[in-house]
């Protein structure tokens, strides 16, 4: 399992985007035999042409991780194909913005299918063979948002706020396994999520443009332009940050990425909630009415 000769095997989900995306290419560059996982069949052809082209250690297969028998088939096929799964990096996710209040019960729960019960599911279908071979890495992709959380995005960082929480149970319950568990905690960074939030967010239009919370919609929307205009980090970055989580002999428990996620570390450690909060409604121009 010398991650430098090539012999690690890394099944990716949501793989075929964004830091999943980049950390599948990035892996497979380094030697690694990367499965990465996506529902879109458009998007896996494009990434195993793109593999084939670099001639890369690099395949596509088929997962819905909100499917039990998507995702069994999926890891049976990886066994079949490798015999193991070294490194599990959970990445698959969505974003729907929305103040609690109006977000339907149902996009509560397609919030959750996907960020954490998806997690949970992948999670559960490779950890029996890594837990019996006392070795394994689970990649989490989490968010600043599981540390602190934005107006009108509650349902996402609640998701996100349950991974830091399955993670911190996971790294006890795997210690006698030798199996480790790493959060990986991105800032603003520019993929094709932002553009899935405003599609799913579509249905809230008229609430967001004239219902109650209309000024908060606005602040939101507004600071996501602006950190969207000053995003200096790329999916490549934070590829590389979770390469090193992964050959790391004794990795953190955390890893940072961007630098509003090293801002945050310190705040939350810090600061009182009372002053955190007062930083985010002054970032989103959150006011009292009247």
């Amino acid at each position: 399992m010398d991650a430098e000769r090539g012999t690690q095997t890394v099944l990716i989900t949501g793989a075929t985007d964004g830091l999943g995306k980049a950390a599948a290419l990035l892996l497979a560059e380094n030697g690694f035999r990367v499965f990465a996982a996506g529902r879109s069949a458009e998007k896996r052809a494009q990434l195993d042409t793109l593999a084939n082209e670099k001639k890369l250690p690099l395949e596509t297969l088929g997962m819905d991780v909100c499917d039990d028998g998507s995702v069994q088939r999926a890891v049976n096929l990886v066994y079949q194909k490798a015999g193991t799964i070294d490194v599990l990096i959970n990445n698959a996710g969505l974003a729907y913005v929305a103040t609690v209040e109006d977000m339907t019960m149902e996009d509560w729960r397609r919030q959750f299918e996907t960020n954490f019960f998806g997690v949970v599911r992948v999670t559960q279908a490779v950890l029996p063979k890594m837990r019996e071979r006392r070795s394994g890495r689970i990649i989490m992709i989490s968010s600043v948002s599981g540390l602190v959380t934005p107006p009108t995005q509650g349902a996402y960082s609640a998701s996100k706020h349950a991974m830091e929480g399955l993670s911190n149970a996971l790294r006890h319950e795997l210690y006698p396994f030798e199996v480790k568990t790493i959060l990986i905690e991105p800032g603003y960074i520019v993929t094709n999520i932002q553009q899935i939030a405003v599609e799913v967010a579509q249905p809230y239009q008229e609430k967001i443009k004239s219902g109650p919370y209309a000024k908060v919609y606005a602040g939101s929307w507004s600071g996501a332009k602006s950190s969207r205009r000053k995003s200096k980090t790329t999916p490549e970055d934070c590829a590389r940050v979770i390469l090193k989580a992964i050959r790391a002999p004794l990795p953190q428990a955390r890893y940072g990425v961007t630098p509003l996620a090293a801002t945050l570390k310190w705040a939350k450690r810090l600061l009182p909630d009372s002053a955190i909060d007062a930083m985010i409604r002054r970032r989103y121009g959150i006011m009292r009415e009247g």
